[in-house]
């Protein structure tokens, strides 16, 4: 009895083994390479799989996923022979697992290397000043240089990316004062625009001043002309009642005899004034003939009284 259960747990354990030799669990976006006595057999999916105990056996496993590879930091020498240091990711996917493990040894080693070779390459076509500028261009030239070797591994290359691009000590050096340089060169060029257009608004605002003052001085000359104008009008107009009114007066009754009187009483005032006002004076031959004097002014009163008359007939 002891015999038989000794026999049954050493057969549960050889069937056990067996299981766990020949029974495959292939995880999802995964393929494994079967080998079947050193030579190829199959390529096992996703999912559970049975395989021949001792013949077969699982020589290669393979993840369909995208993977990413850091490029180790290379130095570079540009066409302006400048040394620049340089590192950067590398995307990858494998697209046939078969390929990808009989095609090369090591397809991550052989894409690493081939994206250091690929960019010294094209790094070494330009100039350093472009390698800042173009580094989209550079990552395509390296993506579509390995990609093109990579078509016989079974992956496919789907990008790269430089991450640092540096140059020696002395080029930063030189490079920030040349950015320094032009920083200030920009600084000194908006400072002179605006004061350029601080005097151009000046010049504008004091152009407009003069015009402004200009026209304001016009029109004041203008109204004192308007205003002169108007007074010369209104005192001949008022010389021009006065006289009428005298006219009318020498014609009423004692006009004549009143008229005589107001020039004799202006006659003597006026004499009199300049009498006082003067140290020498000119004295008229005649100046105790007031009448003559009188009848002179008379005389004219009666000639203003018949064109008066005249011009109202």
């Amino acid at each position: 009895m002891n015999s038989s259960l000794v026999v049954v747990v050493v057969l549960a354990v050889i069937v056990i083994v067996l299981l766990i030799k020949t029974a495959v669990i292939v995880p999802q976006r995964s393929e494994y390479i079967i080998e079947r006595l050193g030579k190829y057999s199959q390529s096992l999916g996703a999912g559970f799989h049975i395989l021949i105990p001792f013949l077969d056996k699982v020589a290669y496993k393979r993840s369909l996923k995208e993977e990413v590879m850091d490029i180790a930091s290379q130095d570079c020498i540009t066409t302006d022979n400048v040394s620049v240091s340089v590192d950067g990711v590398l995307y990858l996917q494998v697209i046939d697992s078969k390929l990808s493990a009989y095609g090369i040894d090591d397809y991550r080693v052989a894409a690493s290397q081939l994206a250091q070779t690929s960019l010294r390459s094209v790094i070494g076509k330009i100039e350093l000043d472009r390698t800042f500028e173009e580094r989209e261009s550079l990552n395509q030239r390296v993506v579509a240089a390995i990609d093109e070797a990579a078509q016989n591994w079974g992956i496919k290359v789907l990008r790269y990316e430089i991450k640092d691009i540096t140059p020696p000590k002395t080029v930063m050096d030189a490079m920030e004062k040349q950015m320094r340089a032009e920083r200030e060169k920009r600084a000194t060029i908006a400072t002179s625009e605006g004061d350029r257009q601080s005097r151009i608004n000046r010049a504008e605002g004091l152009k407009k001043e003069a015009i402004e003052v200009s026209e304001g001085e016009k029109q004041k000359r203008i109204n004192e002309a308007e205003g002169q104008a108007k007074e010369i009008e209104l005192v001949s107009q008022a010389t021009a009642d006065g006289i009428k009114k005298i006219a009318e007066s020498l014609s009423l009754t004692g006009g004549e005899t009143a008229a005589n009187l107001r020039v004799a009483e202006k006659y003597i005032g006026e004499f009199g004034k300049l009498a006082k006002e003067n140290n020498s004076m000119i004295i008229p031959v005649n100046m105790g003939d007031i009448s003559s004097m009188v009848a002179t002014v008379m005389s004219v009163l009666g000639h203003a009284k018949k064109a008066s008359d005249t011009k109202s007939a």
